[in-house]
């Protein structure tokens, strides 16, 4: 089963070492983990997915809190969140394909960003499976590169589970 574990940890050089380290231990795969500072300046926000059973995670998110600099952990995998990722993806365009491709980019509300002679960069925002059906339909244009931001999670209750001690 999928995990999404979110970590308010100070913002400081080795705490992303040190935490994906814990998982490596563990022997978890990381499938997406992404990092960026909060409203906080010196807080930064992981958001970390991962495949594992409920007690191993649960047993990885307590390890979490031994961890210096991490302030708060919580799964919130089974807590209604808004989750989102972004994707750039280069895909080759001539001058017959392009209005095709414009109209499955405008169907997911998609953005073009850049355009050549012979390719476009189509920049999506949304959930995993959307951005999957997104680049399996350009794929036979041809995708020429890709990339994407991982995951990041954010609970749609008032009381947000990654506030820190310090801001309730």
């Amino acid at each position: 089963m999928k995990h999404t574990v979110v970590a308010m940890v100070e913002n400081q050089p080795g705490v992303l070492n040190r935490v994906a380290s814990l998982f490596r231990r563990r022997g978890f795969n990381i499938d997406s983990l992404t990092v960026g500072r909060t409203e906080t300046p010196h807080i930064s926000r992981m958001t970390i997915v991962v495949d594992g059973a409920n007690t191993i995670v649960e047993q990885v998110v307590k390890q979490l809190y031994k961890v210096i600099d991490v302030l708060k952990v919580s799964d919130v995998s089974a807590d209604t969140t808004v989750m989102r990722e972004l994707a750039l993806i280069k895909v080759s365009a001539t001058a017959s394909s392009r209005s095709e491709i414009m109209q499955i980019v405008d169907i997911y509300r998609a953005k073009i960003v850049d355009v050549a002679a012979d390719s476009l960069i189509i920049e999506v925002t949304g959930t995993e499976d959307k951005i999957e059906s997104l680049t399996q339909l350009v794929r036979r244009f041809g995708v020429k590169e890709m990339v994407r931001t991982g995951c990041i999670a954010m609970l749609r209750s008032a009381n947000g589970a990654t506030k820190t001690s310090e801001e309730d």
